[in-house]
């Protein structure tokens, strides 16, 4: 008897750890799952917004670049002022002052942004000091507001509009579409959402300084249209320094 006892007892031992094992690799299986799940909602969202942006920008495959966004009378007139500042170098972090909102010349530092890039946020943009070294190279600069910024549409429109003017090797697409916050400076004069500057030496080839200005264009909203005629009409020759990219 004592015997058979003993077989029970061990019986309902065996059961009872076979029943927590199979608990523990319930749980473990568990615990992966979680994992995995955690995983993959994180590469999910790290990859969401590539893709958002790949499948948004298939709309603008059809289109020319003075087919997106506003049209050219959303901009009004283009408005020159006389230029300073040429060759007149600092180190990056100097303070510098600008009059207009945003510059189209001026002062500024040392450095240059490259021509890969063609649109940036506020959060990843190059200093002021340093687009307007851009500038000085023929650059054409959008800037944006926090209206556009705040934008999903609008913000489609500038990255429609940076993909038609991506490229490395073509000087003609030197161009930059980026952000003007409050830290910047001034708001856009006229409740304007967007700005396109460019320093022009007045005509391509020009070497006479004093005829170097500043040019301005404001909009309410971006607008191919109006930019494609923009840069036309100031092409990235028509600046101090042309053949630096």
């Amino acid at each position: 008897m004592a015997k058979k006892d003993r077989t029970d007892r061990q019986a309902v031992i065996d059961s009872i750890r076979n029943k927590q094992k199979g608990a523990e690799k319930r749980r473990g299986f568990a615990i992966v799952g979680v994992c995995v799940t955690i995983a993959l909602l994180i590469v999910g969202a790290a990859a969401y917004q590539p893709i958002k942006d790949w499948y948004d920008l298939r709309a603008f495959d059809s289109q020319d670049l003075d087919q997106i966004g506003a049209e050219a009378d959303a901009c009004g007139e283009i408005t020159t002022k006389k230029a300073t500042g040429n060759q007149e170098h600092v180190e990056p972090g100097t303070p510098i002052q600008y009059e207009d909102a945003p510059p189209a010349f001026g002062t500024h530092y040392n450095v240059w942004d490259g021509i890969e890039r063609k649109l940036y946020t506020a959060s990843d943009r190059p200093d002021v000091g340093e687009l307007v070294h851009n500038l000085e190279h023929g650059y054409t600069i959008l800037w944006y507001d926090k209206t556009v910024a705040d934008s999903d549409s609008q913000m489609d429109d500038l990255r429609g509009i940076a993909e038609k003017l991506r490229g490395t090797e073509n000087l003609r697409d030197k161009f930059k579409a980026v952000p003007w916050t409050s830290e910047d400076g001034e708001a856009f004069p006229g409740g304007q959402h967007v700005a396109i500057t460019h320093w022009s030496v007045g005509g391509a080839g020009e070497t006479d300084t004093s005829k170097q200005v500043g040019v301005f264009q404001y909009c309410s909203a971006p607008s191919g249209a109006a930019l494609e005629e923009f840069m036309k009409k100031y092409p990235y020759l028509d600046s101090p320094e042309p053949t630096v990219v």
